[in-house]
């Protein structure tokens, strides 16, 4: 057994007798034969110590001075030390920064109106358009039904 081994079981034997196992380290290490001899004078000192009682007026002393900590104005800060409300807050900054982000770029709306772009004849989008306004006239039925008298008329 090293003497780091040793030393783990020293505070076990300290308290009880030395055990079996120990016996044959601590006869050939001096060093560690002293340091279980002074485990065990402290182990002794312990038991004798007896801890201080607290004065008569400790209780009452104690509990005036926890009325005082909770009379005293808290800062407005205070409510930030509470987990749940600082978790909600910095997920709703999260939240905001990342739709900050993410938002269209409307600085072309401040800039003025766009010149009228020119689409030639001819081409698919000159086309795009001339189907889109020729559908917007047949979903209206009463405009097809004056075309209708009106192709009448002109062929007799």
């Amino acid at each position: 057994m090293t003497c780091k081994e040793a030393r783990e079981y020293m505070l076990d034997v300290a308290q009880e007798n030395a055990a079996a196992r120990l016996d044959e380290h601590l006869r050939g290490c001096a060093s560690c034969t002293q340091e279980l001899r002074s485990m065990r004078q402290t182990m002794v000192l312990l038991d004798e110590w007896e801890a201080p009682e607290p004065s008569p007026y400790f209780d009452s002393r104690l509990r005036a001075r926890l009325r005082e900590a909770a009379a005293e104005p808290r800062s407005w800060l205070g409510w930030l030390r509470k987990p749940a409300i600082a978790f909600a807050l910095a997920l709703l900054m999260v939240v905001s920064i990342t739709i900050f982000r993410n938002a269209p770029d409307h600085s072309d709306i401040t800039k003025g109106p766009k010149p009228p772009v020119t689409i030639q004849t001819g081409t698919a989008v000159s086309d795009l358009q001339e189907l889109e306004h020729d559908g917007d006239m047949y979903a209206n039925f009463d405009m097809l039904d004056d075309l209708g008298t009106e192709a009448e008329t002109a062929n007799p």
